[in-house]
């Protein structure tokens, strides 16, 4: 659930940055945002869960 909650609040930040710093529209992290919502509910969402689960795994285990 922290990975969940921490993943979202990373991605809602960059997608914050894109609109202040690279003229990403509103209306397109709307998209964006949809998107997502709609993608994970298809059958490619665990796959995607999985690799998302892998990489922060891989992340985790790196020291510094």
């Amino acid at each position: 659930m922290i990975l969940n909650i921490s993943g979202v609040v990373l991605l809602g930040t960059v997608v914050f940055l894109f609109c202040r710093k690279d003229g990403l529209k509103g209306s397109h992290a709307t998209v964006c945002g949809l998107f997502g919502f709609y993608l994970s509910s298809t059958a490619i969402a665990p796959s995607i869960k999985a690799g998302g689960q892998s990489l922060a795994g891989l992340l985790g285990g790196l020291n510094f």
